[in-house]
Formats: C-alpha cells, sequence, structure tokens
C-alpha cells in the first residue's frame, strides 16, 4: 500500500484525502508543540474506514471503471507476491520474443503448485513503457498458451488474473496474427484437461481479457469491469468524443454486478473498504480464500466431465437463432 504521502487520489475520495490531510495536519502540530491528539485522530481514523465504505456503496458505472484503473490498484505481480510463495517466473513465447505484458509462471498456493499467468501494467512512467500498459502482443498471448500447456503436462491448475485496456492494435502486432494468437488460446483453453479459474483484477477489455478468460470458473472482482469496448472508444465511436464516456460505461453495463446478472461471470469477489488500492495484502488475502476452496472443488471433478461442464458454460452464452 502506497504511502500516504505517495497516495493518489480520485475525485470522488476527495472526502477521504480531505480526512487524511487532516491527521497528517494533527500528527505535525503533536510533534511541533507536544501536544495529545491520539483520541482526534483514532476518531479521524475511523471516519476514514467508514468514509471508504460510504463511497463504494453507491458507485456509477463510470466510477467503478476509474476505480479499476486506479494508478495505485495491486497488479498481476503484487497479487503473486503477496499471494503465494516461491513463484518462479518463466519468459518467452519460443518463437518471437518475451513480451513483458503478459507474465507467468508456477508457484504455491495455499501450499499447492499452481500456474500463474497475468497481464502486468507498470507501476511508474518506465515501467509502462516496458510493460506495454499491459496490452499484450500475439508472442504474450503465445506465451501464456505455452505456460497452460506446460501446466497440463504436470497436471497442476491454472489461474489467470486479467487486467488489459486490450491486445495491442500496432501494425506489427496485426502482422504478427493478434487475432489468430487470440482465438488458438480460446480454443486451446476451453478444452484444457486442469483446472482453470480467470479471475478479473483490474481491466477485462475485448480479445485481450478473453485471451486468457476462458475456464471453468469465471469471477470478478468488485471494482472491475468487463465488456467488449472501452467507454473512452465506444463514445468516441458512437458520438465522435470521449465526453459521452460516463453514458457510455451505464449503457455498456460493464460491471461485476450486470455481468453476474447476465451470467456471463460466476461470482463477484469482494475488495477491502474502498477498493483494492488501500490494502493490497488484504485484497490478496481475500482473493486467495476465494480460489483455495474452489480449486479443491475442482480437482475433484473428472477430467472429461470439467471439460464438457467448461464448453457447456460457454456455449449458453449470448443470443441467437437458427
Amino acid at each position: 500500500m502506497p504511502a500516504n504521502a505517495n497516495r493518489q487520489f480520485l475525485d470522488f475520495e476527495k472526502p477521504v484525502k480531505d480526512l487524511i490531510d487532516e491527521i497528517e495536519r494533527l500528527k505535525h502540530t503533536s510533534e511541533q508543540k507536544k501536544i495529545d491528539y491520539s483520541d482526534t485522530i483514532a476518531k479521524l481514523e475511523q471516519s476514514i474506514a467508514e468514509k471508504r465504505r460510504e463511497i463504494t456503496q453507491n458507485l456509477t458505472s463510470w466510477q467503478r471503471v476509474q476505480l479499476s484503473r486506479h494508478p495505485d490498484r495491486p497488479y498481476t505481480l503484487k497479487y503473486i507476491d503477496k499471494m503465494t510463495t516461491n513463484f518462479l517466473e518463466l519468459y518467452g513465447d519460443r518463437n518471437v520474443k518475451d513480451d513483458k505484458a503478459m507474465v507467468g509462471g508456477f508457484c504455491q498456493l495455499d501450499g499447492e503448485t499452481v500456474m500463474v499467468i497475468g497481464q502486468q501494467k507498470g507501476i511508474n512512467t518506465k515501467m509502462r513503457q516496458l510493460r506495454n500498459f499491459g496490452m499484450a502482443n500475439p508472442e504474450g498471448y503465445r506465451k501464456a498458451l505455452r505456460l497452460m500447456k506446460l501446466a497440463e503436462k504436470f497436471n497442476k491448475p491454472i489461474v489467470t488474473l486479467i487486467d488489459t485496456p486490450g491486445a495491442y492494435p500496432g501494425l506489427e502486432a496485426e502482422e504478427r496474427g493478434q487475432g489468430e494468437a487470440i482465438a488458438r488460446n480460446i480454443y486451446e483453453m476451453i478444452r484444457l484437461k486442469v483446472p482453470v479459474i480467470c479471475v478479473v483484477i483490474g481491466e477485462g477489455a475485448s480479445g485481450g481479457a478473453l485471451g486468457i478468460g476462458v475456464g471453468d470458473r469465471v469471477y470478478m472482482m468488485e471494482n472491475t469491469w468487463y465488456t467488449v469496448i472501452s467507454p473512452e472508444s465506444c463514445s468516441s465511436i458512437l458520438w465522435r468524443s470521449w465526453d459521452k464516456k460516463e453514458v457510455a460505461a451505464e449503457q455498456l453495463k460493464l460491471t461485476a454486478d450486470h455481468m453476474k446478472n447476465f451470467g456471463l461471470v460466476d461470482d463477484i469477489i469482494p475488495e477491502p473498504a474502498g477498493g483494492a488500492h488501500w490494502d493490497y495484502q488484504e485484497a490478496a488475502e481475500i482473493l486467495k480464500n476465494f480460489l483455495v476452496p474452489v480449486l479443491k472443488e475442482l480437482k475433484e471433478v473428472p477430467v472429461e466431465e470439467r471439460i464438457s461442464k467448461r464448453i457447456e458454460k460457454f456455449g449458453k452464452m449470448g443470443f441467437w437463432e437458427e
């Protein structure tokens, strides 16, 4: 969790920022004038906890999108660090190069070896450029598939953590087969013989998310979104401007509540009061405690039955006529 001095706040988090600033002011005054403000500070800290809960109770769809992109929000490697042990990162697609926007490797989750794969955004300007802002190229999806097949070979469960504004749309990505790479992943993931759990931990945009989003269980964290296009892009297509992004966010029905009601995700994983960016350890513990029993449950299902249910699950999605 970032120190207060480095913490960033969204517009609707201003009431919390004001309380934190007041606490810092009282602490400074206490040191300067040797006055005990501990009781006042304790009450203010309690008010912060209440205000954090209050803020996230009535968020609009656009505010959820903003929270999913919060600069202090934990990314894939942070969750891996906080909820697993003995993480061994694996690199490269054995064809083009190692895509830094996609990370993965074996680790231990509650004592059990699993393969964790996810998109990784950067935590500062230099790292965002290195990670390509979490937008994977075709080699990123091919690396992810290679790691999934490796997990299948050793009969280890797979957990994917989805957090991307979309697959990289550059010319070179298209030349190397971006669409084919994502389609291949979807085709292969639905037939994997090991348990697969997918969790949207931030942004779940378009095919970039689907490329690692096919599993026996698909979950969304509380303040995330999952849809075919970002609100800004939707606004620019329909209204030729980003000004209608809030309207687009509402119309896209992209929040975790909407996705669960549509039957597109299985459940919603709660976050610490105010969002995952307030407490990395608590967010990771909540996610871990959610994953462990589900993995145990899935392992007890026979392989062929598990694959059949997975195919049936995704086959029932959407509306169509023949």
